[in-house]
């Protein structure tokens, strides 16, 4: 009896800080001194029936440790993780700890984000497609993206109502109120913006650079707003920058509703907002979830992401989160969880072709977005300048390297890297120069990024830019003269993969062969914040409604908006099977009929590159066959990675969680191999495999490997007869290794099931313990 009037009283303690736990009005976090936000995993099975919901619980709890809520509780997670975040002091943590119901205690993670020509490119306006994306129009308007990012801008034309129906009955959220940000800013098209910055303040001391503009879910930032209009925004005609990449702009999936959930600023993405973000989209009705952002590589019970994305998945929502932009390093992929769509960027067959002209006559192609003055009536020769100080930060453009006495009125040759591409243009402008020609060096190889710079300036791949290099180190009174072409279509070879794109290895679990594939990346046209100009630069006073800008950001939404055309084809598919549609029709040539090739050495690209290939919409629609995989799976799978019981339990959220006695993370059922062979010769490895069919009745399907000579692969049985629609069938592949561990190094092939109508296609990866 006194445990119930102590717990009584405590939930009436807590009532009054739980008023806005889950929103994003002002706290009192972080007031004090030495606070640092966690994210505390609570076990859901300990909480006493007497609490009317987790919020009250997780309130209670800090209370009864004599840890203030109002002051410290920032978050209540209960939809697709269970615990909250907290701004803690020092002394809290051990108490936490040693608590009843705490399963794990995390510190809050700073996560980057990773940052009209596209339908066409995929095939969506073909006409022999148009009757199919006309009936997919109407049933995904049924099918809500949640993108989190840094907000929405409202009054693009790309979240115009058009003809649309009202929201869905089974949608549940809401148009937060905020600064410049009414009720009314939402509709049919943009049916739900919520903001979640308290992590953020907390990090920053209860403060953080706001502003009056973060306190809404209103993008000022530009990033949120091109990755929403790229996934789903409606079609709006005459859209370009500044008259580049002129036409029709629409999203992948027109017909399906928007949710923005504000959660990165331009600093970064906190965990903590994340997940609160996730948690409350998963709760709203959202269909897909599209994460343009991401971190390192850490144990996935230890990844807010990965956390909140496999509760998302086990509740039906297709997630997709971007590879990163480290490439083009190998074992840089982030977003790894076998759960999450992991995209990586490609090229499109569009450009922004660009000169470099040289007295010599040489005239050297490269790209440029630039739409401002001229130079002159008619481009002409100018002086061209190349470092000019004893160390190389000139030579880069860095902040404050540059001697206006020596660039003003010249041409400025500027290596890229260490600061931004449109950072160099703005070093260069202020110092006086007159241009700037931007030259990559080997880590980005010939891959050509264009930029809406702040003066005429030119980008130009690493062979061209050595060129140039050696023309201006050779003295005399070098000279350039810088033209621009505007837009083309029809580039080949495309796509490309990006060389910023991340690379395998999947450094988490080897097992699992990421990315999952590739999507456009580059130079994408799409929505823009109506308050920040094409560069995103402070100085940057231009303002257009629509923006070209390249990453994995990018390619991600592309994913997103096609999986939303699936999911409304085939709304009783899992997540598992919409991606396994999406990888295992990817193409894997290029529009020259070629293996498709890497910008960073204009070599093959590999799976470590492009997964299992490019998105295909057109097939993903019709797999044939699909991997699917159960909730149970994934939990067996994080048996199979020797996960403590508790971490597996952070992760999935269910108690009493029984492992097999025996798992390897390579049987996990995925559209995809990673083969990992150990340090001795002649090993073997034998992974099995389920498909379902998803196509005709009485389908027959013969398998075909292809595999390099320092690896043998048998698959049995070698031919799947499907009797019936749903029917599923295992087959199994032994792996067995003919190379010297010691000299061995990755290597590809592939394992395909070939049907009279359909070819589902799994890259293998092979690699080798040293």
């Amino acid at each position: 009896m006194e445990d119930t009037q102590l717990l009584c009283v405590l939930v009436l303690l807590v009532s009054h800080s739980l008023a806005n736990v889950n929103g994003d009005s002002d706290v009192s976090t972080s007031s004090g001194s030495g606070t640092k936000t966690y994210i505390v995993f609570m076990d859901p099975s300990s909480m006493p029936a007497a609490h009317p919901s987790p919020a009250h619980w997780h309130a209670a709890h800090l209370q009864s440790l004599s840890i203030d809520p109002a002051r410290s509780l920032l978050y209540s997670y209960s939809s697709t993780a269970h615990g909250f975040a907290a701004a803690l002091l020092p002394h809290h943590l051990p108490l936490l700890r040693g608590s009843p119901g705490v399963l794990q205690i995390v510190p809050d993670t700073l996560f980057p984000l990773h940052t009209t020509r596209t339908p066409e490119f995929l095939g969506l306006l073909s006409p022999a497609y148009q009757p199919a994306i006309h009936d997919l129009d109407a049933a995904s308007h049924d099918v809500v993206i949640g993108v989190l990012d840094t907000g929405v801008w409202p009054d693009s034309p790309s979240f115009a109502d058009g003809d649309l129906p009202p929201p869905p009955a089974h949608w549940k959220g809401v148009c937060e109120a905020g600064v410049d940000f009414p009720p009314s800013s939402c509709g049919r098209k943009l049916v739900g913006a919520r903001s979640f910055s308290r992590g953020f303040r907390a990090a920053n001391g209860g403060r953080g650079r706001m502003g009056a503009g973060r306190r809404s879910a209103r993008d000022r930032d530009g990033h949120g707003t091109h990755t929403a209009t790229t996934a789903a925004g409606a079609a709006v005609a005459n859209a370009s920058l500044f008259g580049y990449a002129t036409g029709t702009a629409r999203g992948m999936a027109p017909g399906a509703r928007v949710a923005a959930y504000k959660v990165c600023w331009p600093e970064g993405c906190l965990g903590s907002d994340i997940l609160a973000g996730i948690d409350a989209a998963v709760a709203d009705g959202v269909g897909v979830l599209s994460l343009s952002l991401g971190g390192g590589a850490a144990p996935y019970f230890r990844d807010t992401v990965a956390v909140g994305a496999f509760g998302a998945t086990a509740a039906g929502v297709f997630v997709a989160c971007s590879a990163g932009n480290s490439g083009p390093s190998g074992a840089t992929v982030a977003n790894s969880a076998p759960w999450v769509a992991t995209v990586g960027a490609g090229t499109l067959d569009r450009d922004f072709p660009a000169y470099v002209t040289l007295p010599t006559g040489a005239r050297l192609a490269g790209v440029s977005l630039y739409a401002g003055p001229a130079q002159s009536a008619r481009p002409v020769m100018l002086p061209l300048v190349y470092g000019g100080s004893r160390d190389n930060a000139s030579k880069l453009c860095l902040s404050g390297t540059l001697d206006p006495a020596s660039v003003r009125g010249k041409i400025v040759l500027c290596d890229r890297g260490v600061n931004a591409r449109v950072e160099k243009g703005a070093v260069v402008k202020a110092a006086g120069g007159a241009g700037m020609v931007l030259a990559n060096t080997a880590a980005s190889g010939e891959e050509l990024v264009a930029d809406s710079h702040l003066l005429p300036a030119v980008a130009v791949g690493k062979l061209t830019g050595d060129k140039i290099r050696d023309y201006a180190a050779r003295g005399g009174k070098p000279m350039a003269m810088l033209s621009f072409g505007g837009t083309i279509l029809g580039v080949r070879p495309s796509p490309v993969v990006a060389a910023f794109s991340s690379r395998g290895p999947n450094t988490v679990v080897p097992d699992v062969l990421k990315p999952d594939m590739i999507g456009p990346g580059v130079n994408i046209l799409a929505g823009w914040s109506g308050v920040a100009g094409p560069t995103g630069l402070a100085k940057d006073g231009r303002r257009t409604r629509f923006n070209i800008i390249s990453g994995t950001s990018m390619s991600c939404p592309h994913i997103s908006g096609v999986a939303a055309l699936l999911k409304a084809a085939h709304p009783n598919w899992s997540p598992a099977a919409i991606k396994s549609a999406l990888m295992t029709t990817s193409y894997i040539v290029d529009n020259t009929n070629s293996s498709l090739r890497d910008a960073a050495g204009s070599l093959p690209a590999t799976p470590f590159a492009f997964g299992a290939g490019h998105v295909n919409p057109q097939k993903a629609l019709s797999p044939g066959l699909v991997y699917d995989i159960s909730t149970n799976d994934y939990v067996v799978f994080l048996c199979s990675l020797d996960y403590s019981e508790t971490h597996i339990q952070v992760i999935t959220k269910m108690s009493n969680i029984s492992c097999p006695r025996k798992s390897r993370p390579g049987d996990l059922n995925y559209p995809s191999f990673s083969v990992v062979f150990k340090k001795k010769p002649k090993h073997v490895m034998r992974y099995r495999r389920e498909l379902t069919n998803v196509g005709p009745a009485m389908s027959v399907y013969n398998v075909k490997v292809s595999s390099p000579a320092s690896v043998s692969v048998t698959v049995t049985p070698a031919k799947l007869v499907f009797k019936k629609v749903g029917q599923k069938q295992r087959y199994y592949v032994t792996f067995e290794s003919k190379a010297d561990p010691s000299h061995a190094k990755p290597d590809f092939g592939w394992i395909s099931w070939v049907g009279n109508e359909h070819v589902v296609r799994s890259p293998v990866a092979y690699t080798w313990k040293m």
